[in-house]
């Protein structure tokens, strides 16, 4: 296993769209690994392939709290089959977004198909933060991120102040 770095705006890699793996291999288990080590690395609770640069149709997710037993979830090929009309709010941050946090009104409940890591067709029904860091990371594998929610304007601030940050690591701007 392996600390990958995440890729961050502006890269255009996260702004395209990942594509569906054919068959789970030893790569492919070796990503989602890695995936793990670095989401949870970097004390984030999903994390896209895509994230890392690599645009395979692969996610992984653990939204247990950091004193509860790890639940992890890889979803490969994740389809959302359903979506409840019911709304929820959640404050998303995002690995790719350094230090931005947006209040994002998503489907509360949303059903998705997927393949697991030893390749077997499974559906899950997701309900709650579950539910929101699912469609975020779904978003992620189509090229869509959370800022994508917002007008032109607090988009150019979030990049620029992001943009900043990368290149002054250990200066804080507020």
């Amino acid at each position: 296993m392996a600390t990958r770095e995440i890729i961050t705006i502006p890269d255009e890699i996260l702004k395209k769209t990942s594509d569906p793996i054919e068959k789970v291999g030893v790569n492919e288990k070796k990503l989602i690994n890695d995936l793990f080590e670095t989401m949870y690395d970097s004390k984030g609770i999903g994390l896209a392939a895509v994230q890392v640069g690599i645009l395979k149709r692969i996610l992984v997710i653990d939204v247990s709290n950091k004193d509860e037993k790890k639940q992890p979830i890889v979803l490969i090929n994740p389809i959302i089959k359903n979506l409840s009309k019911e709304m929820s709010v959640y404050e998303e941050g995002c690995l790719s977004i350094p230090e931005t946090y947006i209040e994002i009104e998503r489907p509360k409940i949303c059903e998705i198909e997927y393949i697991d890591e030893k390749g077997t067709k499974k559906n899950l029904k997701c309900d709650g933060l579950l539910s929101t860091c699912v469609q975020h990371e779904i978003n992620h594998l189509d090229g869509k991120l959370i800022i994508d929610h917002l007008s032109k304007l607090k988009k150019d601030f979030i990049i620029k102040k992001v943009s900043k940050i990368k290149k002054n690591p250990d200066r804080i701007i507020v």
